[in-house]
């Protein structure tokens, strides 16, 4: 199915009326009822996406963590985000909102047209849901940047450039390079 966004439509987006608009190539979010559309990844994102799940399935499923890619993740009522990954615990995989109470760390892949948000808004927004780690993907310099919550702020705990391996023992068991997750060149 694909989602048509009305061209005429007055007042705040409701929840009911942001999930009856279906499903779509174009990522379609609702924060705290405004619309906020971006087009399709990128095949360097989507190949990112793809490699950065991967390493990180294994210690999920050791934990008994599910990885997701770009699901529909309630924050709140009228915040309906969509993450590039989530790691979540036991979900109802029926369901096509999953609630932002189950994400143990989400992910973002920055690209020119998003950083801002990525780094800012979603970031205050996942920290605002409690959402314990948040690891972010630097589409300009391949960083890979990890912040834990404390105090309701993140706070960065590791980086890794490419070169260097980020080695994560929470919310799971990982070691990543950079570097690994690009496409070739």
């Amino acid at each position: 199915m694909t989602a048509m966004i009305p061209t005429a439509h007055h007042g705040p987006w409701t929840e009911e009326e942001y999930l009856a608009l279906g499903e779509d190539n174009d990522r379609i979010e609702l924060f705290d009822g405004d619309l906020h559309v971006t087009a399709s990844p990128s095949p360097w994102h989507q190949r990112v996406c793809r490699k950065l799940a991967t390493s990180l399935e294994e210690g999920a499923e050791d934990r008994g963590l599910h990885v997701h890619w770009a699901v529909n993740l309630r924050l709140k009522p009228s915040r309906i985000v969509i993450p590039d990954l989530a790691i979540t615990t036991v979900i109802d995989f029926d369901e096509r909102v999953v609630p932002g109470s189950s994400a143990v760390l989400v992910c973002e892949v920055t690209s020119p047209s998003n950083a801002a948000t990525d780094k800012v808004l979603k970031m205050h927004y996942y920290a605002e849901a409690g959402i314990p780690w948040y690891l972010i993907v630097e589409h300009n310099t391949f960083a890979l940047r990890l912040f834990r919550l404390q105090g309701g702020t993140y706070v960065e705990r590791h980086t890794a450039e490419p070169g260097e391996v980020l080695r994560l023992i929470e919310p799971v068991t990982a070691e990543i390079r950079p570097e690994s997750l690009l496409p070739p060149r």
